[in-house]
């Protein structure tokens, strides 16, 4: 809400263009948008309204103040009618007034003006004589067109010199910076005899397009006498009832070609394929084939589209006001636009967005559309399994088409659009309809995409122009040769600090919107949203969390629209059952006790990191091994080789492993485990079974191990350790090779986790049980029994 102080000539400021506005006139002023209180502003009386023209930024996106001019004038509200398309203001014009200062709240325009009312250096006799060489001027004009009488009426009737060079105005192609001069201008005097230039100018520009025209009907040229020709055969055959229904709308083919400006062979070819349409009967079987052909060859664009500037610091606002986080993706997007501002006729690398669903891939190719001011267009290429939708069929099948690439280029017409190619990685490669994952190595590779061949068009054209981006939630489907044509950028997971941002900054109010709610209406506390955020959505993106706020707003506007609450409607952390039901994930967390052979690891998963127990016991037997809690052949190889490494560090008498069975387990067992990187906490329990010592269940641990007691690196760190600080463990042991991996860690989590790295397993066994193994050349070379440095 704007407040107004007293004292101050302060008013509300409608942006205009292309119109001229001046003192004394009754005129129609069109705005696209007005909201209730702000037209509630322009309707009080006792405010006042104030039209100011733009010299830039006609589209009126993120209005500055170095957009406006500072002349612009005062208005009263006669009448307001609403439109299609917005608002039609029947308006007075009172004063010319100059601005001093603008102030631009959000959606609202205000400014401190002081009145400079026109200087009225005329008098009645010479405002007369003017308004008479106006319309003298404009009776001439008139007589050179049929119907012109009506308006040398019209133009009689005026006595206001304001209002006729406003009415005259809008039918002359006058410039924006020449309209507001008018206005610009103080002096009536000045401005009239401004208006007469103007007028004048425009007359003699009608004198000399009249003399052309008749030179050049007098001396028509073959062309124009062919067209002629055409038309006049058009109505012949209508007549004989030769020429098929619609006949008028044919469309001159020729002309068009004309205006494509095609390269010269291409040319040569839509000229051919003319001749045989003109050769053809509209009965013809290939009648209708060629000009679907002809159609296509004269929408698309064949003129090279101009490169545009590409201002990288708007481009870096876009993307941060659009996308929160995902700071290397934005820094290479950003380097991947630098490069193509210095490099203009850059072929460039294709970008392929790798990551989980809901992470943002599709709208970061819309928001690079936007930065770099080009169309957009995206292919969904999930599930296709035809050749032909890239390539297009030839024209000898029955209801042929051209493949998608061309027919997104004729759509977005300009050669240079943005596409993104959508879900890659679910192409169904190989078939009976060919491999559309082969048809795009042609595509996408910038040394041959200069010259892409359609199998409809049968013509080459040129792709190099158009930025691709594909994307992908996984690069192991897609074929080798594709994968190598493009550079690959990998969107992680989302942490739970990144979804909370979202979902308050971007979610939350799309949500709302959605659902015809307001802010005022509904309001979602921090701790709520992190509530449903860690218990109520499971899952790397964020689409998930979006549904639950949906439902949320559901169950709120019902409550609104039943009157059974209170505005604003403050959601508790208790209502959260009972509005999404029972929670859907759960998370484990760090135990106060362990015991021997219980030990805590770090695992990967597509939705975030998590912890898992490793449980380790013995009992009498045979020396058998049991492996439970649905592992993977990986990681029960790496059990296999803990157990190994294991008994070959030990004096072969400490133990007697032959008399004892041992059984492995990880929970939970219906989950799915794999991967190496449970390698040290499995050798870990056993060492700690063995031994009888417990394990702090505050540590937490993740690295593969060899048989030669190295810790080799792993993948996934940082989902790891976020998911470690949020079971609640303080000491990680992480492999020595993944400490360049911390960078890439928020600084919040490592802040709360004590990060320890590790080489072999002798530095395992010393952070988690404080013992020491024997060097391996030890044990192999015992002759006589040791006594452990602890109880077997």
């Amino acid at each position: 809400m704007i407040n107004f102080e007293n004292g101050y000539r302060k008013g509300i400021v409608i942006p205009v263009s292309n119109t001229v506005l001046l003192p004394g006139v009754v005129s129609m002023l069109r705005v696209n948008k007005l909201s209730a209180e702000q037209l509630s502003f322009l309707e009080d009386e006792t405010m006042t309204n104030i039209a100011l023209p733009l010299k830039q930024n006609f589209s009126q996106k993120i209005l500055k103040e170095e957009d406006f001019y500072s002349i612009g004038v005062s208005f009263r509200i006669d009448e307001v009618e609403k439109t299609e398309k917005g608002f039609q203001l029947t308006i007075k014009i009172l004063d010319r007034i100059e601005v001093n200062a603008l102030h631009i709240e959000n959606d609202f325009v205000y400014a401190d003006y002081d009145i400079c009312p026109d200087t009225p250096d005329m008098n009645e006799k010479s405002v007369e004589e003017l308004l008479g060489h106006i319309k003298k001027v404009t009776h001439e004009i008139s007589e050179k067109f049929s119907g012109g009488e009506q308006y040398s009426r019209i133009i009689d009737e005026f006595k206001n010199l304001n209002s006729l060079i406003v009415y005259l105005s809008q039918f002359m192609p006058l410039s924006n910076e020449e309209k507001y001069g008018l206005l610009e201008t103080q002096s009536m005097k000045e401005r009239s005899l401004r208006f007469m230039d103007y007028l004048l100018k425009q007359k003699e520009a009608i004198e000399l397009q009249i003399q052309m025209a008749e030179k050049f009907s007098e001396k028509a040229n073959k062309h124009y006498r062919e067209s002629v020709l055409r038309e006049q055969l058009k109505v012949i055959q209508e007549e004989l009832n030769e020429g098929r229904e619609g006949g008028k709308k044919d469309k001159d083919y020729l002309s068009k070609i004309e205006e494509a400006q095609m390269p010269p062979d291409i040319r040569s070819t839509a000229l051919e394929e003319l001749d045989k349409l003109q050769a053809q009967g509209p009965n013809s079987s290939d009648y209708n084939v060629i000009r679907n052909y002809l159609d296509l060859l004269v929408q698309l664009p064949w003129k090279k589209a101009e490169a545009k500037p590409i201002n990288l610091g708007e481009a870096r606002r876009i993307l941060d006001e659009q996308h929160y986080g995902l700071e290397k993706v934005k820094d290479r997007i950003i380097q991947h636009l630098a490069v193509m501002q210095l490099k203009k006729d850059k072929k460039g690398s294709i970008l392929l967005l790798v990551g989980p669903p809901g992470t943002g891939k599709t709208s970061l190719g819309r928001s690079i559309a936007e930065a770099l001011d080009r169309k957009y267009i995206r292919l969904s290429l999930g599930g296709i399994r035809d050749e032909a939708e890239i390539r297009g069929h030839r024209r000898t099948y029955v209801g042929a088409m051209p493949g998608r690439i061309i027919q997104s280029i004729k759509k977005a017409g300009e050669s240079n659009p943005l596409m993104v190619l959508d879900e890659v990685d679910k192409l169904m490669t190989g078939g009976y309809s060919g491999d559309p994952a082969s048809a795009l190595l042609e595509v996408l590779d910038p040394e041959q995409n200069n010259s892409f061949t359609d199998h409809y068009l049968d013509l080459p054209y040129d792709l190099s122009d158009v930025f691709f981006i594909a994307t992908a939630n996984s690069t192991e489907s897609i074929p080798g040769p594709l994968l190598d044509r493009m550079e690959v950028i990998q969107i992680s997971s989302y942490t739970m600090d990144e979804k909370f941002h979202i979902g308050k900054d971007h979610l939350m109010p799309a949500v709302l919107e959605e659902h015809g709610l307001t802010a005022e209406q509904l309001v979602v506390e921090d701790d709520v949203l992190q509530k449903i955020i860690s218990d109520y959505t499971l899952e790397a993106g964020v689409r998930g969390l979006k549904k639950q706020l949906a439902g949320l707003a559901r169950v709120t506007s019902e409550k609104i629209v039943s009157n059974k609450v209170e505005v604003p409607y403050k959601v508790k952390i208790e209502q959260l059952e009972e509005i999404l039901g029972r929670q859907v994930s759960r998370h484990d967390k760090a135990q106060q006790d362990n015991p021997p052979g219980v030990v805590t690891g770090l695992a990967w998963t597509p939705v975030g990191g998590e912890i898992l127990f490793i449980e380790a016991t013995d009992m009498p037997g045979s020396g058998e091994v049991t492996l439970t809690g649905k592992l993977g052949d990986v990681m029960k190889e790496s059990a296999r080789i803990s157990l190994s490494l294991l008994k070959s560090r030990l004096p072969l008498n400490s133990v007697n492993f032959k008399e004892r069975d041992l059984h492995i387990h990880v929970p939970s067992g219906a989950v799915p485990k794999d991967g190496p990187s449970a390698g040290i906490a499995l050798f870990t329990a056993l060492a700690s079974l063995v031994t009888g010592m417990k394990v702090d269940p505050k540590i937490a641990m993740t690295g593969e191990i060899t048989l030669r007691g190295a810790v080799l690196p792993i993948g996934g760190l940082k989902e790891k350790m976020l998911g470690a600080q949020r079971a609640g463990i303080s000491k990680v042991l992480i492999p020595k090779d993944n400490v360049i991996d911390l960078k890439d860690v928020p600084e919040e989590v490592k802040t709360q986790l004590t990060v320890i790295p590790v080489e072999t397993v002798e530095d395992v066994l010393k952070e988690t049980l404080g013992i020491s193994l024997p060097r391996i050349e030890h044990v192999f070379h015992q002759k006589e029994p040791v006594e452990l440095p602890f109880k077997a």
